[in-house]
């Protein structure tokens, strides 16, 4: 069905701004992909993107003919998702993101599994700390890690993931051990997570009296949590991570608790979706599946 497959790549390109990376989202060479658009564009009798040597934007008829193409293609995977429920053989794609650590650990271990089990399904897996918004970055499932904020979108919580305070013995004797949570202010580096969309940019502890937001410093931030750990390994500072991410190096001694008493809030773990997702079936399957492998998994890594 050439033509459905030119509007499928249409969309995809004006969704991430360019030939190539809506060629690459849906596998094709950004030669096929622009002759794609080509293509549709000589079947319309109209120009629908406007192109430079910097950008590529739609123009006004383009899109117009975007929110009417969406509606079709949003149709078609509807229909098809119906007759898929009366399959033994589901089919299609399913785009998922998750940040890096926990997308490692909890669920890119598990889809060779899932896709032995459903050969017909194809997963595309995006790991990254950066805050997705499933939208604009046209993911069907966004598991996270962390807050999540009152929208329109379906959640399912998969786990609460303690977290920990935790440093090396050698930067502790440097700079001393914290005893409360004002410590943190006095001569320590604290690791931050920073990226765009993130709330990230306080510590909340759990003390006596209740949650209490710090609002921490340090020389170093990253937008991955790995690095965080790395950072925390080679002694330069404070870290808050999930218990999960560095129980081994508790274990091991590498890394040790810090403010054990009054330790960060856990972090949730679950998935966004929108709406009707979960009317197609595969997508059901998949978060079904993933959803008991992740626990499996996040559990028995955190297990003393």
């Amino acid at each position: 069905m050439p033509y459905l497959e030119s509007l499928r790549v249409f969309l995809r390109v004006v969704d991430l701004g360019s030939i190539t990376a809506g060629g690459r989202d849906l596998r094709l060479t950004p030669a096929v992909a622009s002759k794609r658009i080509k293509e549709l564009e000589a079947h319309l009798g109209v120009r629908l993107f406007n192109r430079t040597t910097r950008r590529l934007s739609p123009t006004e008829v383009g899109r117009e003919f975007y929110s009417h193409a969406r509606r079709v293609i949003t149709a078609l995977d509807e229909a098809e998702a119906v007759a898929a429920g009366f399959s033994d053989n589901p089919r299609g794609t399913i785009r998922i993101a998750a940040p890096l650590g926990i997308g490692q650990r909890a669920i890119a271990p598990h889809i060779p599994d899932f896709t032995d089990r459903y050969p017909g399904i194809d997963l595309r897996l995006r790991l990254t700390d950066r805050r997705i918004d499933i939208f604009e970055d046209g993911i069907d499932l966004a598991f996270r890690l962390g807050d999540f904020p009152d929208s329109d979108l379906k959640l399912r919580l998969i786990l609460d993931c303690p977290r920990s305070l935790v440093a090396t013995p050698g930067y502790l004797a440097r700079h001393g051990t914290p005893t409360c949570p004002d410590d943190l202010f006095e001569g320590h580096n604290c690791l931050l997570l920073r990226y765009p969309r993130s709330p990230e940019y306080f510590w909340t502890l759990q003390t006596e009296d209740g949650p209490r937001k710090l609002d921490v410093r340090g020389r170093f931030d990253a937008d991955a949590g790995d690095v965080l750990t790395d950072w925390a390994l080679d002694g330069r500072g404070i870290a808050n991570r999930p218990r999960f991410d560095i129980a081994p190096h508790l274990a091991s001694g590498a890394l040790v608790e810090v403010l054990p008493k009054t330790p960060p809030l856990s972090a949730r773990f679950g998935c966004l979706f929108a709406h009707r997702t979960l009317q197609d079936p595969k997508m059901r399957l998949f978060l079904d599946f993933i959803t008991d492998r992740a626990r499996q998994s996040l559990r028995a890594a955190d297990a003393p």
